[in-house]
């Protein structure tokens, strides 16, 4: 069962994405909210795998409400789902610690299998968006730190390689021949070690740094 809570301020869309998610079997909706202020205060009492956030909320952004969540509780998979496409409000929803981008006419059938991706490890975002933000990534400003300050492994390089491509946890697995636990540790060390909280981070700021 994948539990998913959503940060909607539209009660039409709310309302749809909850009935939707709660008709699907393996789906279940533990939280419809209206605004960042309402989810963030639930949110560990609630512990949801995933979360479908608006962009243009009342009070706190969507952006600035997945920087509060995923500091709260590291890894959440936060699923962006938003009317808007420009690269950089992209770009700084990923930075926050969004793990995918959808926009809202995105049909039922893609929007689940997008919830069981990132509930997966994935990053589900459109081929186009995806090609719109490595470019503004490889286009920002590179810093002169190396890998060596990182202190990164071989394997964990690895590893980002693996996450910069997409791949969940068992593909990772698979591909590197190791386990799944293993992956994990891996990725959890990654995140100690770039100060980063999210996948989607840990990729912003190894292609910035030039470290993948």
């Amino acid at each position: 069962m994948i539990n998913v809570a959503i940060v909607e301020d539209n009660n039409t869309i709310r309302d749809g994405l909850a009935a939707l998610i709660n008709g699907t079997e393996g789906f279940k909706c533990i939280g419809a909210y209206i605004d960042c202020e309402s989810f963030l205060v639930e949110l560990i009492k609630k512990e949801p795998d995933v979360v479908l956030m608006d962009i243009a909320l009342p009070g706190i952004s969507g952006i600035e409400g997945v920087k509060i969540a995923t500091e709260k509780k590291p890894g959440l998979a936060v699923l962006m789902l938003t009317i808007y496409e420009e690269s950089e409000k992209v770009f700084d929803a990923l930075c926050s610690g969004a793990c995918g981008y959808l926009v809202k006419n995105t049909p039922p059938s893609r929007l689940l299998d997008a919830i069981k991706e990132v509930h997966d490890g994935g990053s589900p975002m459109s081929s186009r968006i995806a090609r719109d933000v490595i470019n503004a990534f490889k286009a920002g400003t590179v810093s002169t730190d190396s890998e060596d300050e990182f202190k990164l492994s071989d394997r964990e390089i690895e590893v980002l390689h693996q996450l910069a491509e997409g791949n969940n946890y068992r593909e990772i697995a698979d591909a590197l021949f190791i386990s799944v636990d293993t992956v994990r540790h891996h990725i959890r060390n990654i995140y100690k070690k770039l100060h980063v909280h999210s996948r989607s981070e840990a990729v912003a700021k190894a292609i910035r740094r030039k470290l993948i």
